[in-house]
């Protein structure tokens, strides 16, 4: 597999919900797992839940056009095709996207919140479900790597699972021009290669383009330029009720709460506070919202380079740069605002050159890079300060 495919220019809440920031009691890693699997034997198979997903979102969807929703559709649904996949994914991943789902649809019935705010909350909650779907088939094809053939049927799990997310890549693409799409498509294609060569470095670069492009979706939906902090925010002003973007907002940005709170903690719990749906809309601030995702998203970065030195020599040592690249590619729109287009193409391509040193184990090239970057990655941390 050639890094130029890697290049970094290419990736180019309401009492009913209870589990907004509320602690979570985590409990070992096998357990976790032993249950996981237990209840994946009792999932209908991933194409006939993510088209029971899909059916289960146009039926909310009938929020957007003044029309009843149908909760009782929505509740057996929900329980009888998918209640089962989420439980697994809380399981694993110390989640309680069950729960919460289960509330909204439960307030939906019971008139306590209004069907457009449920609707948003239960399809990007769901989405989030079969994003950890994705992370737990990666996992899978990992620890099975050796089995090529039950590799590749964690494979095709891992592809049919991403077939209910698309739709939101691509109204990312559509609304910022960028290329996601195409590039998880692409990223697919060679973890493939990958699985069926034998190569595990390979299948690793792959898992994250694909990891990382989602999360930038996720990302531009919830504070990027175009994003629901703006929206919210414009609604506000405007009079309008903003509940349901806010609903919205904060729904998509779980997906990625856990992972920014770890290295951007500050920040992280900033953006989760404002989106909380027991916040006013009125406080929901556009810029600021941005600027708390570019630190963090900075912050990780910054982070994933420090691992990437601690690993070289490792197979982790490029994969953790990659990661390093594509969480700067993540903001790249905003650090175009904030450094201006030439410092950023710059800073994209030196991101690139230090995965390269990291493959080729050349810790001194790597090195002097990373005094390069992080000048530009501090400053993007300290982005509105």
């Amino acid at each position: 597999m050639s890094y130029k495919k890697w290049a970094i220019a290419v990736l180019a809440s309401s009492v009913a919900l209870t589990a907004c920031g509320a602690k979570q009691t985590s409990q070992p890693a096998g357990q976790a797992n032993q249950q996981a699997e237990a209840t994946k034997e009792q999932n209908a198979a991933p194409a006939d839940q993510v088209k029971l997903f899909k059916e289960m979102v146009e039926e909310l969807e009938k929020a957007e056009k003044g029309e009843k929703v149908d909760f009782d559709k929505v509740s057996k649904l929900y329980a009888d095709n998918l209640k089962k996949l989420v439980q697994a994914r809380d399981s694993e991943f110390n989640e309680q996207l069950d729960q919460q789902i289960s509330n909204a649809i439960k307030a939906g019935k019971d008139g306590s919140l209004k069907p457009d705010v449920v609707q948003e909350l239960v399809h990007k909650l769901g989405l989030k479900a079969f994003f950890l779907s994705l992370r737990h088939e990666f996992k899978e094809i990992e620890e099975h790597f050796a089995d090529k053939k039950e590799a590749k049927e964690e494979f095709e799990e891992a592809e049919t699972f991403y077939g209910a997310l698309k739709t939101t890549v691509e109204k990312r693409d559509q609304a910022y021009q960028t290329q996601l799409a195409s590039t998880i498509d692409g990223a697919f294609k060679d973890m493939e290669k990958a699985v069926d060569s034998g190569q595990k470095l390979d299948f690793s670069l792959a898992k994250q383009v694909i990891d990382k492009s989602l999360m930038k979706a996720f990302y531009l939906a919830a504070g990027g330029a175009q994003g629901y902090a703006y929206k919210i925010e414009k609604a506000v002003k405007e009079g309008k009720d903003a509940k349901a973007a806010q609903a919205e907002a904060w729904a998509f940005y779980q997906s990625l709460y856990g992972y920014l709170v770890k290295s951007a903690k500050e920040d992280a719990e900033f953006i989760q506070k404002k989106f909380d749906l027991q916040t006013d809309a009125k406080e929901i601030k556009g810029d600021e919202i941005n600027k708390s995702f570019v630190r963090a998203f900075a912050l990780v970065a910054k982070s994933e380079y420090q691992e990437s030195f601690e690993n070289f020599g490792k197979d982790k040592g490029p994969v953790t740069a990659l990661e390093g690249a594509l969480f700067i590619s993540v903001i790249e729109s905003d650090a175009k605002k904030i450094l201006g287009e030439a410092a950023t193409k710059t800073l994209l391509q030196q991101a690139d050159e230090l995965v390269k040193a990291a493959k080729a184990n050349d810790k001194a090239k790597a090195e002097a890079l990373y005094k390069e970057i992080k000048p530009s990655l501090d400053k993007l941390a300290n982005a509105g300060k």
